[in-house]
């Protein structure tokens, strides 16, 4: 076996360290993704021989319909599961998209790039606020008509409020400040970045998409969501780094890529995140964990950094493990210059996990596996040890064969 190689991993990370991520546009998934018409996206690593968790295939269907793939929600099901419309891991083409929430090639995307290395860009769809939301896998129409809204009135709004583009980094870092997590919790970050829409917009936003700015606090997520993929592709294809560049689950499967061979999923069964529940279901209907948005907690953001949040820390401590304050100090690799003064490392390597035995915790919503009740809840997911250890097993094969 080779010998850990911390040079490579921190390498890995300076390269994510001097990223400067910013949205800059809305751009149709088509016309910036190799997409053919029938492909869909979401989150989490591939499913294989087995058929798409519930919520996600739901959410395909909606996205089907809306897309002009099918008819109606029950033909675009057979259409799934027979195979005439395709499902793609979102994150194989730098999209990251929140729980099942799935893109189609004529949905509207926020684009970040990287100041920086203006080739790099990434993209997510956008946060479809506490209305029916496709993030929440329900097979409705009602779906469907709110994503027509959102990707044509709202995102217009959103396009025409940009100009030059919105860093993203200062706004996560001065909310992190007043208590958000950037993943969990995105209240504040969610009004500093409307505050600053409105600003330029001149006055120029409806009574309606007015009220979706006041009611969607989680706004700022999917854009954060995008801007931490966007840091994370700036360190991939380093050899023999084991720094963790993509995380995910999709319900059934939860995965992970490391920096030497960021197009290799390294998966493992999905358990559902622990939290309470907000409707009263057994929780025998929570689904496993799912969703792209545990990209924001594996850099080291999210329930990484809950403790800023005095409130939110202790209503989930229960469901957090016990030598939390040790992974929380341990298991990262470095500052960000971005974040100075908050007292908070990024990165989380493959190498470090399975040298301390300690692995991350995500912040994930729960929803329900069978489609009907949408978000269950919100909780902690301890992410698998044996997902780490494998990859670095593999990683190590792969330089020992070299």
């Amino acid at each position: 076996m080779t010998p850990l190689n911390t040079q490579q991993d921190r390498l890995a990370f300076d390269y994510t360290m001097v990223g400067e991520p910013v949205w800059n546009r809305i751009e149709f998934a088509r016309d910036v993704l190799p997409l053919e018409d029938n492909f869909l996206l979401h989150a989490g690593p591939p499913f294989e021989e087995e058929p798409p968790t519930r919520p996600i295939l739901n959410s395909a269907c909606v996205a089907a319909v809306y897309d002009g793939l099918a008819d109606d929600l029950d033909t675009a099901e057979k259409m799934i599961l027979n195979g005439d419309i395709k499902l793609f891991p979102a994150q194989d083409f730098n999209v990251v998209t929140p729980l099942a929430a799935v893109v189609s090639p004529s949905m509207p995307l926020q684009t970040i790039y990287d100041a920086h290395r203006g080739l790099v860009r990434t993209f997510s769809p956008i946060n479809g606020g506490n209305a029916p939301a496709a993030r929440l896998g329900l097979k409705s129409m009602k779906v469907v008509e709110h994503l027509k809204w959102l990707n044509s009135e709202f995102a217009e709004t959103l396009a025409s409020s940009l100009a030059e583009g919105i860093s993203l980094i200062p706004i996560a870092s001065q909310s992190l400040a007043m208590g958000d997590d950037c993943h969990g919790r995105t209240a504040q970050a969610t009004r500093i970045l409307t505050g600053e829409l409105m600003d330029r917009s001149e006055g120029s936003i409806n009574t309606r998409c007015m009220a979706f700015f006041s009611n969607c606090p989680s706004l700022f997520l999917n854009l954060w969501m995008a801007a931490t993929k966007c840091l994370l592709v700036l360190g991939e294809n380093v050899p023999k780094s084991s720094l963790i560049t993509s995380a995910g689950g999709n319900g059934r499967k939860v995965g992970i890529k490391l920096s030497s061979d960021p197009d290799k999923w390294f998966t493992t069964d999905a358990k559902p995140p622990k939290g309470p529940f907000d409707v009263d279901v057994p929780n025998s209907r929570a689904l496993g964990a799912i969703g792209d948005s545990a990209l924001v907690d594996i850099y080291g953001l999210g329930a990484m950094v809950i403790h800023l949040d005095p409130v939110i820390h202790q209503k989930m401590t229960p469901f957090l493990p016990s030598d939390f304050p040790d992974i929380r100090k341990n298991l990262m690799t470095g500052d960000h210059i971005g974040f100075q003064g908050l007292g908070i490392k990024l990165g989380i390597t493959a190498q470090r996990v399975v040298e301390l035995k300690k692995c991350p915790v995500v912040s994930l919503g729960i929803i329900d596996k069978d489609g009907l009740e949408g978000r269950l809840g919100g909780g902690m997911y301890d992410m698998p040890y044996s997902l780490f250890e494998k990859a670095l097993k593999q990683m190590e094969r792969h330089d020992d064969e070299e």
